[in-house]
């Protein structure tokens, strides 16, 4: 099973992303757009775990404390730089509760020989992929300059920066990825409640 432990997104701003989405879609038609049900903020990404693995993941996440944290969704950008996009991205402000949540997922599936985070945490909503590779923010050696959202950019720069809203995040959840031609396909397979 593919597995990512991650916080889902109130409806009501997935709306108004998915607004926004739909009115750049045509600026950037070659990159891959996730679809708006599939919007989440990724804590950890473990990847390919057999079935019994999976259960020992779950039981260390249960004793992770959470308390309710606060998650402003505004603005926008491109990882790893704007001259070489590879990821277009809504950004996320919050205190240091959700650094800390993404910390503790981190050294508790870690304990379970899940390789630790290499770079701090980096709370982005991504909105689109432009080629081949990895959403990582930090540049990889394939990286180079490429023109897939330079349009898209364009546009961005005569709008306003957008404001998605605030929400409170009261829990965190276990998600498989299953993978297909049309894009991937993320399913709940436990939720973990803020205590």
């Amino acid at each position: 099973m593919r597995i990512f432990i991650a916080l889902d997104i109130e409806d009501s701003i997935r709306k108004r992303i998915t607004r926004v989405m739909e009115g750049v879609r045509g600026f950037a038609p070659d990159v891959r757009w996730v679809r708006p049900e599939s919007l989440h903020i990724t804590l950890k990404f473990i990847g390919e775990k057999p079935p019994e693995a999976v259960e020992e993941i779950k039981r260390v996440l249960t004793e992770i404390q959470m308390e309710p944290i606060e998650i402003a969704f505004r603005g926008y950008g491109f990882f790893p730089s704007a001259k070489a996009p590879r990821v277009f991205w809504v950004g996320i402000e919050s205190g240091p509760q959700l650094a800390e949540v993404a910390g503790a997922v981190d050294k508790a599936s870690s304990g379970l020989g899940i390789p630790k985070e290499q770079h701090a945490f980096s709370p982005h909503l991504t909105l689109a992929r432009g080629g081949r590779g990895s959403g990582a923010p930090t540049r990889m050696s394939g990286d180079r300059r490429n023109t897939a959202f330079q349009r898209l950019q364009e546009k961005l720069a005569a709008m306003p920066e957008p404001e998605f809203g605030t929400m409170t995040g009261r829990d965190f959840f276990l998600y498989q990825s299953q993978l297909s031609p049309s894009g991937a396909r993320y399913t709940k397979l436990e939720r973990f409640p803020a205590h």
